[in-house]
């Protein structure tokens, strides 16, 4: 009886025992990660980036990645979290220096050690050859367009011919060659030619001299300043609007030889009596390092424009050292709005014969061997037309020598208003002067001043030759505030002038000119 009893106690502690024991755990098994790579093939150019990504997904949960590259090299830049099923992992592709096939193999593993791997497939492409430049000579005498794509030379004189529309795109480089006298370079637009020419704030188009290292694509070079000028000549307008120009007997004219162009070239004619003539447009145009010398004092300007008709479009303008001046109307009856002359040699703007259009929102800021921010002549003819400067602002170079405001002279016609000086030189220069002398008579109205604002230098005190707002004869006084035109002002509370936030597109701008 005890043995039974043993035994059904030995048994009932090995059921109990084998009931106590836990069921063991079984882990999940999960398939390896997928991978899928970009679904078209990336580029790249050599030497440059670019970032590719692989779509991830991995039931176990994401471990790991690892990269191998050919043609190039990659660096991991982002990927999912630990334990995440799915994702993105990215990596940044650098193209080596030779151009062909690339690859681009990403391994996955997961939290269970299993790996799968997936290539991408890169076309590394060499750096673009820029095209040959583009040589220009003689007469364009078809239609023609000058693309960015490459550089324009000008070699001597290029003439668009009458009939002819020259387009040029956005952003594209036009550079002179240098010479002097009649070999200097210019492109010349001439009367019933057209220029299009229609750039933006940030494509420009530039004309300047061969020795600019400026590169395709871009809107400035590293190795001129405002020091080089005289590189080559200039731009020039031609067209068939009324002058007032004589012979050297007096006898009245209807057109005239350009300055800047020998005589014995007839497309350097200009003047007629069409003053809604149209040469085209000019927009967006940054002109530099011009004026070669054609002879002793006599050099070509940034922009010429000759008998120019007010059917053409002309503004956001910038024409920076310059050896002459830098933008001169010869009569014509052409607008120009937001135009800036910087650092030239001579005169900012320059207004000859009878120019009858407008000048609003425009800058003449003074270099150091600068003359004039103004000089204002008056009628060569019989022909008597008045211009208009409205909004203008003129800045002094600061200096003790030349820098003058303005000059008017030889029976100028026109309103000058809203215009703010600042930055002349101290009393005895820095004048606005009629060079004709205090006694000449002129017409009640044929030449106003209204709301000038002048900021002095400190040692002008309040002495500055200025000229009151004149009726009938003229007379110069030296004290502004004796004048109702003019008002003395400190700086930065004017309350005139031209809108400088119109030329943060300029050279000037981007190299501190003002």
């Amino acid at each position: 009886m005890k043995k039974i009893f043993g035994l059904l106690f030995i048994g009932l502690f090995v059921f109990t025992a084998c009931e106590d024991d836990p069921e063991p755990v079984v882990s999940p098994v999960y398939d390896a990660p997928t991978l899928t790579a970009p679904s078209s093939v990336s580029s790249a150019q050599t030497g440059t980036a670019v970032d590719i990504t692989f779509s991830v997904s991995a039931p176990g949960g994401y471990a790991s990645s690892a990269w191998s590259a050919t043609g190039g090299t990659a660096v991991e830049k982002s990927a999912p979290a630990a334990g995440a099923t799915s994702g993105d992992v990215i990596a940044t592709f650098t193209a080596g220096s030779t151009a062909g096939a690339a690859s681009l193999i990403l391994t996955v593993t997961d939290a269970q050690g299993k790996s799968s791997s997936q290539t991408a497939v890169i076309n590394v492409t060499a750096e673009p050859t820029a095209p040959a430049p583009v040589q220009h000579s003689g007469v364009i005498d078809s239609d023609e367009t000058w693309t960015a794509d490459r550089f324009h030379i000008l070699n001597n004189k290029v003439y668009v011919a009458d009939g002819v529309t020259l387009t040029i795109e956005a952003g594209t480089i036009i550079k002179g060659s240098p010479g002097t006298g009649s070999l200097s370079s210019a492109l010349i637009v001439g009367m019933g030619g057209k220029i299009n020419a229609v750039g933006t704030a940030s494509a420009p188009i530039v004309f300047t001299s061969t020795t600019d290292n400026i590169e395709l694509g871009s809107t400035s070079g590293t190795n001129l300043t405002t020091d080089d000028s005289g590189l080559w000549g200039g731009l020039i307008v031609l067209g068939k609007a009324k002058i007032s120009a004589s012979d050297d007997d007096g006898v009245d004219v209807v057109s005239a030889q350009i300055e800047g162009v020998p005589a014995d070239l007839t497309f350097g004619s200009y003047g007629g009596s069409d003053d809604a003539d149209n040469s085209g447009t000019l927009k967006y145009i940054s002109i530099r390092h011009g004026g070669s010398l054609l002879g002793e004092g006599n050099e070509i300007n940034g922009l010429t424009l000759g008998g120019v008709g007010s059917g053409t479009s002309i503004s956001y303008i910038e024409v920076v050292a310059n050896k002459d001046d830098g933008i001169e109307f010869f009569g014509g009856s052409v607008d120009c709005d937001y135009c800036m002359t910087a650092f030239h040699d001579d005169d900012g703007i320059d207004i000859d014969q009878s120019y009858s259009g407008s000048v609003t929102n425009s800058v003449s800021l003074q270099g150091p061997g600068s003359d004039h921010a103004l000089e204002i002549d008056g009628p060569e003819g019989s022909m008597e037309a008045g211009f208009t400067l409205d909004g203008i602002t003129l800045i002094g170079n600061g200096g003790t020598a030349k820098s003058e405001i303005a000059d008017y002279r030889k029976s100028a016609l026109g309103a000058n208003k809203n215009v703010y000086a600042y930055n002349f030189p101290p009393a005895g220069d820095g004048d606005v002067s009629l060079s004709s002398g205090s006694d000449a008579t002129y017409a009640a109205g044929t030449l106003s001043f209204e709301s000038w604002e002048i900021a002095l230098n400190a040692a002008d005190s309040d002495v500055l030759n200025i000229m009151p707002e004149i009726s009938g004869t003229r007379t110069m006084i030296n004290n502004p505030s004796g004048s109702a035109a003019v008002t003395v002002v400190t700086a930065g509370s004017q309350t005139v002038g031209a809108t400088l936030a119109g030329f943060d597109w300029t050279w000037s701008k981007a190299n501190g000119l003002y």
